[in-house]
C-alpha cells in the first residue's frame, strides 16, 4: 500500500495539485498520530482513529468527484477543531501539543487557494491566541502534567515536527524539481517541433518556388511571341493561376515565421508616389475585371519620402484591397491615405480601405482576424483563398507597433482601418495623387527587352537545369552571352579561366552552398572574377535572407520566381554602362522596383556613435562604423577640435609650459548638427557618452536628442578607453542587426562589468582643472602619493593611492587591479596612456603579463580631452570583466599589441 501511494505521489500523469493535497494530508495524519495520545484520556483514543479514518474518506472522496478544494477546506475545519482538544488535554503551553500548531498553518497554505486560505489562515492565528490566552487566564481548563511528562513531550514535539516539516519540503521539492524537468523536456521537444516546422515551411516555399519559377518563366517566353488569341489566353491563365499559387505559399510562409518569431521588419526608406503607383496598378484592374469601381484618395500633404518596411506596408494594403475587391460583387473599392504630423520628423498615417461588399454579420466580427478561418463560410465557399490574409495583416500591424479597426455593416460593406507611425526621411510633400495621374493601359503590348548587351557575359549558376534554360530564355533577347555552371564547383573551374562581367547565384546548392561558393569566389587564388558584383538569384524568400545576402556581401537580391523585367532590371544594375545599350522605346521607370540592391549609400537600421573621449584606435571605429563627435580643447591660443585640430602630445607639451589647457563638452548645438547629419547615414542612432557626473556631455547630448525621435542617448557610466568598450560592444550588436531595444537593455547591463580604474602621477593637472583643491595636490606632490581614480555609479572616486616613484606606482597599481584574474575577461585589455614613452609602455606590459595574460592588447593614447584632466604619466588598464555576453572582438583582424 505505501508503495503504491508514493507510485501516485510521483506520477506525472496525476496533477500537481492532487499529489500536494495527498502529501500534506499524509503528514497531518501522522502529526495526529503523535499529537493526539499526549492527552492521556479515553476520549483522545477515541478521536484518534475517528478523525483519521474520517480524514482518509474525505481524501478519497475528494479526488473522485474532483473538488480538492472543498476535502482540503473539510480536513482544515477538522484540525481547527482536534487542535483545541489536544492542546487543553495535554497540559496547555506545559506540554508537546504548541509545536504541532505550525503543522495546521502548513497545512492551509499549501492546500487552500485565493480568498479562502487567508480567512483560515487568520482563523488558525485567532485559535492559537485564544488557546493562549485561555489557558493563561483560566488554567482550571488545562488538564495538568507533570514536568517529567512536559519536558519529554516538548523535546518529542520538537523533533518529530521539524523531521515532518523537512520531509514534506523534501516531497515538495522533489515534486517541483521533477515538474521543472518536466516542463524543461516540454519545452525543448515544442522548440524542435517548431524548429521542424519552420524548416519544412522554409524548404516547402524553396521547393514549390522552384518549379514556379520555370512554369511562369517558360509561359511568359510563350506570351512573347507570336501566338493565337486562345493560346495567349491559355498561358495568361496559366501566369495568373502560378501567381496565386505563389501568393498561398508566401501566406503560409508568412504565417510560420510570425508564429516562431522570426518575422523582422526591415525599415527602409521609400516613395509613397511609387507605392501607391505599384498598389494602384495592381488592384485597378482587378477591379476593373469584376466591373467595380476603384476610388483612391490621397492626402496630399503626405511627404514623399517616408522610412518603414515598405514590403509589409504594401503586403498589407494588398491584402486587404484584395480581400474588398473578392467580397464585392457591386459597386466600389476605396482606398484613403491620410497623414498626421507627431513631429518635425515623424508621421502618422492612416490607411483606409472601403468597400461595398456583403459585409460581415456583428457576431462574426471578433473571429475576422483568426487564421484558417473564413467567417459566412457557406455563403464565401466559392471565394478562393486560405482564410490567412487578415490574420497575417493584423499581425504585421502589430509588429510594426500599429493599430488595425475594422467596420462592418452585413450587406453594406466594410471598412478597413490601419494606422502606422512612420519617419519622414524628404519633407516635401506628395502632392495631387489621384487614379486618373497614375492609372496606365493594361492592354497587352508586345515585348520589347529594356537594353542590349552583345559584349557583356555573364555567369549563371543553379543546380536545376530548368532554372538556367529559364533565365537564359528570359535574357535571351538582350544578346548577352550567357554561361551555365550547375554547382558551385562548376563555377569555380569557369572563374579561374574566364572573366565575367557579372554572376547570377543560386543559395541552396548540394555540397558548396551559393554563399559559400561566393566567399570562395572572392579568395580564389589567381580567380579572374574576385571583384566581379554578385547577385543571389534564389527561391529563398524574405526580409531575413535579405538580411543575410546583404551581411555576405552581395551586390542584390532577386526572388524566384523572376520576371523577365526584373531578371532584364538586375543584370543591368551589375553589367558595365559601355556594355550596355539601353532601348529607348522602354519606360525604365516602370521597371525594377521589387529587385533589391544593396548599395553602399542606403541607409544603416542602425548607428552606434560616440565623443572623442572614447579613446578607441581608429581601426576599431573603421571597423565597426562607429562615428565620434569631438569635444573641444581649450587653451590660451583658443578652442580646438580634440584629435582633429590638436594632439594629447601637443597639448602636453604646451600645458608643461605653464599654460592652461582643459576639455569642454560639445554644445548642445553641436549635438544637433552631429545626429542630424548621421540620421542622413542612418535611420536609429544610439549615442554612448562619458559618465554623467564626469562632464556636462551626458546632458547636452540628452537635450539634443528631444529634437530627434531616432536618437537615444545612453549615459555610458564611464570615461576614455572603458567608456570604449561599451561603445564597442554596443556597434558589434548593431552589425549583428539587435535591435534598439536589445542593445541599450545590454549597454545598461554592462556598466557593472567593466572595471575602469586610472592611476595618476601628477595631481597637476586635476588641480588645475577643479578636480581637486590645491592643497591636496601640495600634500600629494610632497609625500610621492598618487591617486587611483575609479569610476562608481557615473561617478569619479579615490579608490586607493600608490606610494613612491614611477615604477614602484605601476607596480603597486597593476598588482591592485589585476590580482584576482579569476574574475577578468582576457578577451580584450585597454592599456590607455598620456605621456609615456617606450620604456615605461614596456615595463608596465611586463607587468601585466606577470599577472594575467591576455589575448588581445591595445597600447591607446589618450585623447587630448582626456590627456587634459589626467596629465604625463598617467595610465589605466581597462578591461571587461567575466559576465554572459557573447561579444567577441576576435573579428577584429588585428595585432596582438596596438599603438
Amino acid at each position: 500500500m505505501l508503495k503504491k501511494w508514493f507510485e501516485t505521489i510521483f506520477d506525472h500523469k496525476i496533477s500537481l495539485r492532487e499529489r500536494m493535497f495527498r502529501i500534506v494530508t499524509g503528514v497531518c495524519m501522522v502529526a495526529l498520530l503523535c499529537m493526539l495520545p499526549m492527552g492521556r484520556n479515553v476520549l483522545n483514543w477515541v478521536l484518534l482513529p475517528i478523525s483519521l479514518i474520517t480524514m482518509a474518506v474525505i481524501v478519497k472522496v475528494s479526488i473522485q468527484k474532483d473538488c480538492i478544494q472543498t476535502g482540503a477546506t473539510a480536513i482544515s475545519v477538522l484540525l481547527l477543531i482536534l487542535f483545541p482538544i489536544c492542546f487543553f488535554s495535554a497540559g496547555g503551553f506545559y506540554s508537546g501539543v504548541p509545536e504541532w500548531f505550525v503543522i495546521c498553518f502548513i497545512y492551509i497554505c499549501i492546500t487552500l487557494e485565493g480568498r479562502r486560505m487567508y480567512i483560515f489562515f487568520l482563523f488558525c492565528m485567532a485559535e492559537t491566541l485564544l488557546c493562549y490566552y485561555a489557558a493563561f487566564y483560566f488554567p482550571e481548563f488545562v488538564a495538568q502534567n507533570s514536568q517529567r511528562h512536559s519536558f519529554f513531550d516538548s523535546a518529542h514535539s520538537v523533533i518529530l515536527v521539524g523531521m515532518l516539516t523537512s520531509v514534506l519540503l523534501m516531497f515538495v521539492n522533489k515534486l517541483y524539481e521533477e515538474e521543472n524537468e518536466l516542463s524543461r523536456q516540454q519545452k525543448k521537444e515544442i522548440e524542435e517541433l517548431n524548429r521542424a516546422e519552420n524548416h519544412f515551411f522554409s524548404s516547402m516555399s524553396h521547393e514549390i518556388r522552384t518549379p514556379i519559377n520555370t512554369i511562369i518563366g517558360l509561359n511568359e517566353i510563350i506570351l512573347r511571341g507570336d501566338i493565337p488569341a486562345e493560346v495567349a489566353e491559355n498561358a495568361r491563365n496559366i501566369q495568373g493561376a502560378s501567381k496565386l499559387l505563389l501568393t498561398l505559399i508566401n501566406d503560409i510562409l508568412d504565417l510560420s515565421k510570425i508564429k516562431s518569431g522570426k518575422m523582422e521588419i526591415v525599415k527602409v526608406s521609400y516613395e509613397t508616389g511609387k507605392v501607391f503607383s505599384e498598389i494602384v496598378n495592381m488592384i485597378w484592374i482587378k477591379a476593373k475585371e469584376k466591373g467595380l469601381e476603384f476610388r483612391l484618395h490621397v492626402d496630399s500633404s503626405i511627404p514623399s519620402m517616408l522610412c518603414g518596411d515598405e514590403v509589409r506596408i504594401k503586403q498589407i494594403l494588398i491584402n486587404l484591397l484584395n480581400n474588398a475587391v473578392k467580397y464585392t460583387s457591386e459597386g466600389s473599392v476605396t482606398l484613403s491615405v491620410r497623414c498626421e504630423r507627431l513631429t518635425l520628423n515623424r508621421v502618422r498615417v492612416w490607411y483606409s480601405v472601403e468597400d461595398t461588399g456583403q459585409g460581415v454579420k456583428k457576431e462574426n466580427i471578433p473571429y475576422i482576424f483568426n487564421a484558417f478561418r473564413r467567417v459566412d463560410e457557406e455563403r464565401n465557399r466559392h471565394i478562393e483563398g486560405t482564410g490567412l490574409g487578415l490574420s497575417i495583416v493584423q499581425q504585421l500591424v502589430e509588429l510594426m507597433d500599429g493599430e488595425i479597426s475594422v467596420n462592418s455593416v452585413y450587406t453594406k460593406g466594410s471598412k478597413f482601418v490601419v494606422m502606422l507611425e512612420q519617419d519622414i526621411i524628404d519633407d516635401k510633400e506628395l502632392g495631387r495623387f489621384t487614379l486618373d495621374s497614375r492609372s496606365r493601359a493594361h492592354d497587352k503590348e508586345h515585348y520589347r527587352q529594356s537594353f542590349e548587351a552583345p559584349e557583356a557575359h555573364i555567369l549563371v549558376v543553379d543546380d536545376n537545369e530548368m532554372n538556367l534554360v529559364v533565365v537564359k530564355k528570359l535574357l535571351s533577347e538582350t544578346k548577352i552571352q550567357i554561361d551555365m555552371a550547375m554547382s558551385a564547383a562548376e563555377c569555380l573551374e569557369k572563374t579561374q579561366v574566364q572573366h565575367y562581367d557579372g554572376i547570377l547565384m543560386d543559395h541552396m546548392m548540394p555540397e558548396m552552398d551559393g554563399i559559400e561558393c561566393f566567399h570562395a569566389l572572392r579568395n580564389q587564388p589567381g580567380g579572374l572574377c574576385q571583384n566581379v558584383p554578385v547577385i543571389a538569384l534564389t527561391a529563398n524568400a524574405g526580409s531575413d535572407n535579405q538580411l543575410l545576402y546583404r551581411k555576405e556581401g552581395f551586390s542584390g537580391y532577386l526572388a524566384k520566381p523572376v520576371s523577365g523585367a526584373l531578371l532584364e532590371v538586375a543584370v543591368l544594375s551589375i553589367l558595365p554602362k559601355e556594355l550596355v545599350k539601353m532601348n529607348e522605346d522602354v519606360n525604365q521607370s516602370d521597371i525594377g522596383k521589387d529587385f533589391l540592391i544593396f548599395e553602399q549609400a542606403q541607409r544603416l537600421s542602425l548607428l552606434v556613435t560616440t565623443d572623442s573621449v572614447c579613446d578607441l584606435p581608429e581601426s576599431l571605429t573603421k571597423e565597426f562604423g562607429i562615428s565620434v563627435c569631438p569635444y573641444y580643447v581649450c587653451t590660451d591660443e583658443g578652442r580646438f577640435l580634440d584629435e582633429q585640430e590638436i594632439r594629447a602630445d601637443e597639448l602636453l607639451v604646451h600645458m608643461e609650459e605653464g599654460q592652461t589647457g582643459y576639455s569642454q563638452p560639445p554644445e548642445v548645438e553641436d549635438y544637433e548638427r552631429f545626429f542630424a547629419e548621421k540620421l542622413t547615414e542612418a535611420q536609429n542612432v544610439i549615442h554612448i557618452t562619458m559618465a554623467e557626473h564626469a562632464s556636462e556631455g551626458y546632458q547636452n547630448a540628452a537635450e539634443a536628442a528631444k529634437s530627434f525621435e531616432n536618437v537615444t542617448v545612453i549615459d555610458s557610466g564611464h570615461l576614455s578607453s572603458s567608456m570604449g568598450l561599451v561603445v564597442l560592444y554596443a556597434a558589434y550588436m548593431a552589425e549583428h542587426h539587435a535591435s534598439k531595444r536589445q542593445i541599450i537593455q545590454s549597454v545598461k547591463m554592462l556598466k557593472q562589468y567593466i572595471s575602469s580604474d586610472f592611476i595618476i602621477d601628477s595631481t597637476h593637472m586635476m588641480c588645475q582643472a577643479g578636480l581637486i583643491s590645491r592643497r591636496i595636490q601640495v600634500l600629494c606632490d610632497a609625500l610621492l602619493l598618487h591617486p587611483v581614480i575609479q569610476l562608481r555609479k557615473s561617478k569619479m572616486v579615490v579608490a586607493g593611492l600608490a606610494v613612491g616613484d614611477f615604477n614602484r606606482m605601476a607596480k603597486s597599481y597593476v598588482r591592485r587591479v589585476l590580482r584576482d584574474a579569476r574574475y577578468i575577461d582576457r578577451r580584450i585589455l585597454f592599456i590607455t596612456y598620456a605621456g609615456l614613452d617606450e620604456k615605461r609602455l614596456n615595463y608596465i606590459q611586463q607587468l601585466v603579463r606577470q599577472y594575467c595574460l591576455f589575448e588581445r592588447v591595445y597600447l591607446q593614447k589618450a585623447s587630448s580631452a582626456i590627456a587634459s584632466n589626467c596629465g604625463a604619466g598617467s595610465f589605466g588598464l581597462l578591461f571587461m570583466k567575466k559576465n554572459e555576453a557573447i561579444i567577441s572582438f576576435a573579428q577584429a583582424s588585428k595585432p596582438e599589441v596596438q599603438n
